[in-house]
């Protein structure tokens, strides 16, 4: 089409027609808030083929600019709805008519149709100060694609922009709860990042917990309470089917996978003691990786699967421990006042998420694997769950509000963080929402 669409979006033409939418010494607790200056992005609606925008370009713009809006790095500018774009993609813009915005960045697309329905979609961002072109890209998809090709634009201009690796290409699986608080309903459901294309997994037949996205994307471990007995399933989510791994009594949270999909890890309660023992999922053999008479619970692999981290009372109190894959080298890592709970390796691998608990209250917070540099980010009556975007630099969560004597209240919803403990937002869900799960970037 032109020369400078070198940088194509990866597999879109094909693989997006498959796609069905797109401690203090006063003991005092501080709450890390970090503040970042947003970059002022200019995104022009996507042209159709007179030059115009088009009913499919408004929308691609309308979801990229929510896109780079909810991650709280950028700013985008809704008085660029007011200049012309481009007719074509491919006429370098008049930079003159830009900069008085004060934007540093514009994007610029277009959307077109062919005659089988199907949608060319191009963009190019512009560093408006250097007037240089940052990266740019074209692919094909059908209307049910739209949604998604314009999460991985924003995907390219995060990651052109900032040097993260984007994350909007994602889906989120979490615990839909309805009804009043002791009589609460509990399904799988599951959605884009962003909220759209919702649907449930589960009926809310049985008691639904604690979801896990496996790195394979398409499958979720998660535990399901029928006839009251702990029972872990594995499903995939395009087909809904489940297989059942086993009944596990005593388990509170469901497995985690290690990063490549091949194992499980999970905590046990045997004899009166609580172990950590880890499933291989081609053979669903067994193996106990610590023998303490304590509770070891809440294991969660580092990236590599090199070590383990995992929360024990083994001290005393409920701390965060790190040992190796195999069980051995167990090292306690955190030292601050409370008790932590449910830690959660980042996939960068350079720190870790958990909940702590303390003087009556919930944190969320983030700690380096050496427990140094621990940051609360987040508080509440009730703060739990946290996960990770596939870039590392995000955290989502629920809160959940206290329940009143008459049953009322104990209402929970999701929110997300950025590591630097600015731009928390509540996510959108159609009811109350717990335990949520963040995928990988999909296929």
């Amino acid at each position: 089409m032109f020369a400078a669409m070198k940088k194509i979006l990866a597999a879109v033409t094909v693989a997006l027609l498959l796609v069905p939418g797109f401690a203090l010494a006063q003991k005092r607790i501080t709450i890390t808030e970090g503040t970042i200056e947003p970059t002022p992005i200019a995104i022009a609606n996507f042209t159709g083929i007179d030059g115009l925008p088009s009913t499919d370009g408004l929308l691609i713009a309308e979801i990229i600019s929510n896109d780079l809006a909810g991650s709280g790095m950028f700013s985008p500018e809704v008085s660029a709805a007011l200049i012309p774009p481009p007719a074509d993609p491919s006429i370098r813009p008049d930079f003159a008519e830009w900069a008085p915005l004060g934007v540093k960045a514009l994007l610029v697309g277009s959307a077109t149709r062919d005659t089988n329905g199907m949608i060319e979609v191009v963009f190019i961002l512009w560093d408006v100060v250097t007037e240089r072109e940052i990266v740019a890209g074209e692919g094909e998809v059908s209307e049910l694609g739209l949604r998604r090709i314009s999460h991985q634009i924003a995907d390219l201009v995060f990651e052109s922009w900032t040097g993260d690796e984007g994350y909007f290409d994602t889906r989120i699986v979490y615990v839909e709860e309805s009804g009043p608080a002791n009589r609460r309903v509990k399904r799988l459901a599951i959605m884009d990042q962003d909220g759209h294309n919702h649907s449930y997994l589960t009926d809310g037949s049985s008691l639904v917990l604690t979801p896990r996205f496996s790195p394979m994307v398409q499958e979720i471990a998660y535990l399901d309470y029928f006839n009251d007995n702990p029972n872990v399933y594995l499903m995939n989510v395009s087909s809904g089917q489940s297989e059942l791994l086993g009944t596990f009594p005593g388990m509170t949270f469901a497995p985690r996978f290690s990063f490549d999909g091949k194992k499980l890890i999970m905590s046990l309660a045997k004899s009166g003691l609580t172990d950590i023992f880890e499933m291989d999922l081609s053979t669903q053999s067994v193996t106990q990786l610590t023998k303490s008479p304590s509770i070891d619970t809440s294991p969660s692999y580092s990236p590599d699967g090199s070590r383990i981290v995992f929360n024990s009372d083994r001290s005393g109190t409920q701390q965060l421990y790190v040992m190796k894959a195999d069980g051995r080298g167990v090292k306690r890592i955190s030292f601050g006042e409370g008790r932590y709970a449910t830690p959660v390796w980042s996939p960068r691998g350079d720190m870790i998420a958990f909940t702590k608990m303390y003087r009556g209250e919930f944190y969320i917070g983030v700690m380096n694997v050496d427990g140094t540099g621990e940051r609360l980010l987040s508080r509440g009556f009730l703060v739990e769950a946290p996960t990770w975007a596939p870039n590392g630099r995000v955290l989502m969560y629920f809160k959940q509000n206290p329940t009143e004597s008459d049953g009322s209240g104990g209402e929970s919803y999701l929110y997300r963080i950025d590591i630097t403990g600015f731009n928390e937002r509540r996510m959108i869900t159609p009811t109350f929402a717990s335990d949520p799960a963040w995928s990988p970037r999909l296929p």
